[in-house]
């Protein structure tokens, strides 16, 4: 009798577990996992893959919502906007015979971070980084690190995540796992936390190395003139690539080429002769899977398309600042935000403007240095396009580094930008929109041997040299050759105003000010918030190591609403 009871057991087991056919639950996309964030206030788009034509069926904060897979698997499903909530919920995945469990999701506001390596440099590589990971404990700050991955045409998905892997999954902000967490985007998702009380979601789409183009879609990029020499770069790579015969042959000629190049190293060493350059192995690697225009786009922007988003913070230009990589980013850069926001939707996008780094060299190097290019777009392309914002950084770097390492300032102030313009937040002491805004050069007037220079309002109010120190100002005459410049606030009818001279130029014409590829200077406002870069003068620039001439193009002004700070 025990024995048919046990049969009958194994039988019925089989008829439940081990049906011929039966179905894989189904799968949604890698960008969602445990521990999520999902965006509040917005319909909610879910999808992923099941097998073919399945019945799908999602379950989340009191919906249900059914669609069936395409002849190809993929499915989309759109839930109606959720308010934000805190307490963790599970989001359920049914299939035709299998159930599915993300656990542990929140709902509130998700930020996509993007950019290079100042906006990847993780929390345990910044300034106080033994006191922000010792004191972090934010259950409800939620961070995704997506992998890096570049491809050659857009892809579908982002590769599953492995457990526990420290890319693909979505990690609380507390002791054990925030020091992975971009430094820029914690401190920002901090701020927000606090003042909106709701869930913060970061995702970081950051890559070090990479340039405005590799960001945007390959037919976008094509009809821009000045991105010619970068495709053409990458196609004689590729074809480089495809003539060493795949993966494994190019690593075999990888190792014949160290080989050579280890015999060539002891000679060397013997003949008391300079070493020569070890092989690179990056030109035996698949350069589709490196940094190539439009690699990072097709590779970890596409796969994400479909996700709800509140607004982007984007920190990227230092390696459009080398050699002539300059060139195509007064059209690059801009149109990373018309991409971003075609792909996403038009979300508020947030321009930290790159800080600076190496040494100060001559007065001509110092005036005419990429940097100085690149942050110029920067702020153009801020002036001159909707519902952006523009962080200022130069002060930010204590050495010649070009990972300046506090990044708390940098969080903060563009989370004040996102209080006053995203959120429309009262500030507490006077309930009016937050001011996030540092002093912006409008106009001047030269009377005599100096110049006034003049600022928007309000941003100028109170406007102060830090410690009365006037480090960082340049004048210059009809001769266009700058000196160091002394400075002063003044005030006319109420207002600030800045008084600039050299007892060298008797005639002056023009005022830059934290010009140079490392940028010093003490201008602020009565909340401390940095002066930003200007020039008064619109001449052309001749970056170091590049052919050929920066004309700033005339470009209006954005204007700006009544009452804006």
């Amino acid at each position: 009798m025990l024995v048919r009871q046990h049969a009958l057991l194994i039988s019925c087991l089989c008829l439940g577990f081990c049906t011929p056919g039966l179905r894989a639950a189904p799968t949604p996309a890698a960008i969602f996992g445990d521990g999520m964030v999902l965006q509040r206030d917005r319909p909610l788009e879910i999808w992923g893959t099941a097998s073919k034509n399945e019945r799908v069926t999602v379950e989340f904060a009191g919906q249900t919502r059914t669609t069936n897979a395409d002849d190809d698997g993929h499915w989309t499903i759109t839930l109606e906007a959720v308010p934000a909530n805190a307490a963790p919920a599970d989001l359920v995945l049914r299939g035709t015979d299998s159930r599915k469990v993300l656990h542990g999701v929140v709902v509130g506001d998700v930020w996509l971070c993007g950019g290079q390596s100042n906006m990847a440099m993780t929390l345990r590589s910044t300034v106080n980084r033994d006191l922000e990971i010792g004191s972090a404990d934010f259950q409800a700050i939620r961070f995704l690190r997506v992998p890096l991955i570049s491809r050659g045409t857009p892809q579908a998905d982002l590769p599953a995540p492995k457990a526990r892997a420290q890319e693909g999954n979505w990690k609380p902000a507390t002791t054990e796992h925030v020091g992975n967490c971009t430094g820029v985007g914690f401190h920002f998702a901090k701020v927000l936390h606090r003042m909106l009380k709701v869930p913060i979601g970061i995702v970081d789409v950051s890559w070090g190395g990479t340039m405005a183009q590799h960001w945007v879609a390959q037919e976008k990029l094509e009809p821009i003139k000045e991105m010619a020499p970068f495709f053409d770069q990458y196609a004689v790579r590729l074809k480089e690539w495809k003539a060493l015969g795949g993966p494994q042959a190019a690593q075999r000629a990888y190792q014949k080429a160290l080989k050579a190049w280890e015999a060539q190293r002891d000679a060397a060493k013997k003949q008391g002769k300079r070493i020569p350059g070890r092989p690179n192995a990056g030109l035996y690697q698949d350069p589709r899977q490196q940094r190539h225009p439009a690699g990072m786009y097709n590779g970890m922007i596409h796969p994400i398309r479909h996700f709800t988003f509140r607004g982007i913070l984007f920190y990227q230009g230092e390696n459009n600042s080398f050699g002539e990589s300059w060139k195509p980013f007064p059209h690059t850069f801009p149109l990373v935000i018309r991409q971003w926001r075609e792909t996403f939707g038009p979300l508020p996008f947030g321009i930290i403007q790159i800080a600076g780094w190496s040494n100060r060299r001559t007065m001509t190097y110092d005036m005419n240095h990429h940097t100085n290019v690149i942050r110029e777009i920067q702020f153009d392309t801020w002036r001159t396009t909707h519902d952006t914002g523009l962080i200022a950084t130069y002060d930010t770097n204590s050495n010649q580094s070009i990972h300046p390492a506090a990044k708390r300032p940098v969080g903060e102030r563009a989370a004040r930008w996102a209080l006053g313009e995203v959120y429309k937040s009262p500030a507490a002491t006077n309930g009016q929109p937050f001011p996030w805004k540092g002093p912006i050069y409008t106009s001047h007037e030269i009377q005599g041997n100096r110049i006034i220079v003049h600022f928007e309002t309000p941003t100028g109010r109170g406007l102060r040299l830090d410690k009365d120190d006037d480090i960082g100002f340049y004048i210059a005459g009809k001769d266009r050759v700058f000196h160091h410049a002394r400075a002063r606030v003044t005030r006319k009818n109420r207002t600030e105003q800045l008084e600039v001279w050299s007892d060298d130029v008797k005639q002056p014409v023009a005022v830059r000010y934290a010009w140079s590829n490392l940028p010093v200077g003490r201008l602020m406002n009565q909340l401390e918030l940095p002066a930003f870069p200007f020039r008064t003068d619109n001449w052309p620039l001749t970056p170091h190591q590049s052919q050929g001439d920066y004309h700033r193009p005339p470009r209006a002004p954005r204007s700006l609403k009544p009452g804006g700070n």
